[in-house]
């Protein structure tokens, strides 16, 4: 193992504050990675990292050695790809919702490698908030506006969110025509994952929003359970639109209300402010937003 690979062990071993995590990562065994780091100790004359049985954390010294790492092997790779910039090389940690890498990013997902053939990809799935230094993620694609202020956000398009019930709603309860007339209706509720609480329908009303809360019975955390009590009768539901268009073209769903639409929802890109841009990162960037671009969203 070489000082460059030692410097990104390091880094790795910091931003998942696990020797053994940061094995898993790069396919090594426990034991090479705590010689690595013995040597890279004494290499720089000091210590590191501290050790415990459940954790794993910079030294003072280690903290600032992180940073200048960061900086050195971002200067490394730049130069790595200098003269062969269409060919970015290493390992993309990607987190992204489950339907929307399904609907967009796996049908073009091999052109995409064909052209990077020394790229590999892992994709994670979900829609929970992702740590993406402590979990080794190098980018996250997100629906919403971000509360993360130590993120640098990448606008990847603008999704068309819409209201809709099932006929058996519609048969139970009757069509809803406006937002002011919802007396004895229900909505499925749906759980955010950052403040803990059920989301209210949003509509627009002469250019305005507003917000309204409606009795519930059933409230979900996963878009695709709350999709399904949507197709069960449940109550009314908001989503993109590309996530019901195929239940619109069978009549499982009915899109209710067109007139007073949700607000439309951003789709991101987050990534760490504290890193450079890396050659893969850049080229998938600039592939997705092609995808999307060319969308219907």
């Amino acid at each position: 193992m070489d000082r460059i690979d030692r410097l990104q062990l390091f880094v790795r071993i910091v931003e998942r504050r696990s020797f053994s995590a940061a094995a898993a990562d790069g396919g090594l065994a426990r034991s090479t990675v705590t010689e690595a780091i013995k040597q890279l100790e004494t290499d720089v004359g000091t210590r590191l990292l501290d050790r415990t049985t459940r954790h794993v954390t910079p030294t003072l010294d280690g903290e600032a050695f992180y940073r200048r790492c960061l900086s050195v092997l971002s200067d490394f790779e730049e130069a790595e790809n200098l003269f062969s910039r269409d060919r970015p090389r290493g390992l993309l940690r990607i987190d992204a919702n489950t339907l929307l890498t399904r609907t967009f990013l796996l049908p073009r997902l091999p052109e995409f490698l064909d052209r990077y053939p020394l790229i590999d990809l892992h994709l994670g799935q979900g829609d929970r908030l992702v740590d993406l230094v402590r979990e080794g993620v190098d980018c996250v694609i997100r629906a919403g506006e971000p509360a993360d202020s130590g993120m640098i956000m990448r606008r990847l398009a603008v999704i068309e969110e819409v209201t809709c019930a099932s006929p058996a709603y519609i048969a139970t309860y009757g069509l809803p025509v406006s937002p002011d007339r919802l007396d004895g209706h229900r909505m499925v509720g749906f759980l955010s994952s950052r403040s803990g609480e059920v989301l209210p329908l949003e509509f627009t009303v002469d250019g305005k929003r507003r917000d309204i809360v409606l009795p519930t019975r059933v409230t979900a955390n996963s878009s695709d359970t709350m999709h399904e009590l949507a197709r069960m009768g449940f109550g009314l539901v908001q989503a993109p639109r590309y996530r019901f268009q195929q239940d619109f073209d069978r009549g499982v769903l009915v899109e209710v209300m067109r007139e007073y639409p949700p607000s439309p929802t951003p789709l991101s890109a987050l990534y760490p402010q504290n890193r450079q841009l890396s050659p893969r990162l850049r080229v998938f960037l600039a592939w997705a937003e092609a995808i999307f671009s060319e969308a219907k969203l």
